[in-house]
């Protein structure tokens, strides 16, 4: 595969607040650590106190790969962890099925190659890339389907609770429906063996999940971590006491809400007073406080103030951090320097800084994470035959038709000079009807307001009748448009990677290992 990059800002696909953070504007420098590039990793690396328990980590990390068959690399990255010249660049994201859209595969790359590229720059450390499963999350619907080709593929199931505690024995039959997509090539045949083994054996999603980034991704040592664990969540015990007895994360990130709508970035997402959930292997609840206890809502779960300290510290496995709260348990337990996310999830860290300053916790650099297309010969084909450049598929679809059918239209539609000599004749009708009777003056101005609306009108039949002489060359736009741009938005936000496994197969993530360039932010455009 060939690449080219292009400026995000030139694909109109992502917010001003994207846009403003890769421009590196000052007024967002009190919301983040530092800028990335070399030099800030640079900075952080001498300036990181990580207190968490790396004993721990790796033991948790080791009995949690104990099912799995993983690479050398991989557990040379875990037992590295225990030394203090360690880091990690962590990436996160759901437990969607059959890995969902593209941009969770883009995700875990960045990750990979930002740790390769980190440790050409800094020999004397050790970097390990992390995907961190959102196993806790319990919206369901977020994750119960993806799209292969335009069709959708859809877990059926009715439970409540983590996603990540799921059994996955009620997903034959959309895993029967993916394979069918995939097809009956020996390619084909390979994917489909991946995931029939991730989903088999009555897996835990979250296992099920484990297994099949492992098998992409395991050749080039990422770790994968659950952190619904209770030797991990001691080490957060006492800031969730804390932050549930005294809502400080609600407070502090109030406060930065208010202060980036002020630079007109506004809250991703909004903080509870309380931001953790009560959660067993069913159940996955909010925590409220209501008549001086601390209710478990929708259930009869109660606590006073010591018997929730009590709970936390026996059991703080059942303590599950929301949103908000999440990251600052990321950085808790794990040596990290940086956090790779989309666009959105940039845009809500921008909350969180202050909570990290009020809970002495490192912040980490901010990375978005690569962004790209996949372009096949046909698409490519299309192109060329419509002599476009790769950066003109991001406009509108209707102004590619307009500028195709003005480059190679051989009558002029626009009626600009027809209407401007038509003005120049109202000018005199005016003077000359204003002399007669100055009430007139309006009604000639009507008048010519009339003809302007016919004017345009004639211009956009002149335009259909134009595109209907050059159809082929609509349909080809409208075809290049769909392929590439599924559903009117970017094809890495739907598409599920199967497709370009089957058809590149151990070169798929090779080669956008190859491409990929983490502190470059430009989006990629990948192509036969």
């Amino acid at each position: 595969m060939d690449a080219q990059y292009i400026e995000y800002d030139e694909t109109r696909c992502f917010s001003s607040t994207v846009n403003r953070l890769l421009a590196k504007d000052e007024n967002i420098k009190p919301f983040i650590n530092q800028f990335p590039d070399l030099k800030s990793f640079k900075d952080i690396i001498s300036e990181r106190k990580f207190n968490g328990n790396r004993t721990e980590l790796v033991n948790v990390l080791t009995s949690q790969y104990q099912n799995i068959t993983a690479s050398d690399l991989v557990y040379q990255h875990i037992e590295s962890l225990k030394a203090e010249n360690t880091f990690t660049i962590t990436t996160g994201h759901q437990l969607n099925i059959f890995t969902g859209p593209l941009y969770f595969i883009f995700k875990i790359v960045s990750a990979i190659n930002l740790a390769k590229d980190l440790k050409i720059a800094f020999p004397d450390q050790n970097f390990v890339p992390v995907y961190w499963m959102a196993t806790e999350d319990h919206d369901f619907e977020e994750i119960n389907h993806t799209y292969l080709a335009g069709k959708k593929i859809e877990w059926k199931n009715n439970k409540a609770g983590a996603t990540g505690r799921l059994a996955t024995k009620t997903i034959i039959q959309a895993l029967n429906d993916y394979k069918g997509v995939l097809g009956i090539s020996e390619n084909a045949k390979k994917l489909s063996e991946i995931v029939s083994k991730a989903y088999a054996d009555d897996k835990t999603l979250a296992e099920a999940t484990c297994y099949l980034a492992n098998e992409l991704f395991g050749e080039y040592g990422l770790v994968i971590i659950d952190a619904d664990d209770k030797t991990l969540k001691s080490q957060f015990a006492e800031i969730m006491a804390q932050d549930i007895i005294q809502r400080n994360s609600f407070k502090n990130i109030e406060e930065s809400s208010k202060k980036l709508s002020e630079i007109d970035i506004h809250a991703q997402v909004n903080p509870r007073e309380i931001n953790f959930f009560y959660l067993t292997d069913d159940l996955r609840e909010r925590i409220v406080f209501e008549d001086g206890k601390y209710q478990v809502l929708n259930t009869a779960i109660s606590f006073s103030e010591a018997e929730l300290k009590k709970e936390i510290k026996e059991n703080p496995e059942r303590f599950s951090p929301n949103v908000v709260m999440r990251p600052l348990y990321q950085e808790v337990i794990l040596p990290n320097l940086a956090y790779i996310g989309g666009g959105g999830e940039l845009a809500y860290w921008l909350q969180l800084k202050s909570n990290f300053d009020f809970y002495k916790v490192d912040f980490p650099l901010l990375i978005l994470r690569n962004s790209a297309m996949i372009a096949d010969e046909k698409s490519v084909a299309k192109l060329h035959k419509l002599t476009l450049a790769f950066a003109d598929v991001f406009k509108a679809t209707e102004i590619l038709k307009k500028e195709y059918v003005d480059a190679h239209s051989e009558h002029t539609l626009n009626l600009k000079v027809e209407w401007q000599e038509l003005q120049s004749i109202f000018e005199n009708l005016k003077t000359r009807a204003a002399k007669i009777d100055p009430t007139l003056k309006p009604s000639t101005e009507a008048v010519e307001a009339r003809l302007k609306k016919a004017i345009d009108s004639l211009e956009k039949k002149l335009m259909r009748a134009e595109k209907r002489n050059f159809s082929e060359a609509m349909d080809d736009i409208e075809k290049l448009k769909s392929q590439l741009f599924p559903g009117g938005g970017l094809q890495e936000r739907k598409e599920n990677f199967g497709l370009f496994y089957v058809k590149y197969v151990e070169d798929f993530i090779p080669e956008l290992i190859k491409h990929f360039n983490p502190l470059d932010f430009k989006f990629t455009i990948l192509f036969d």
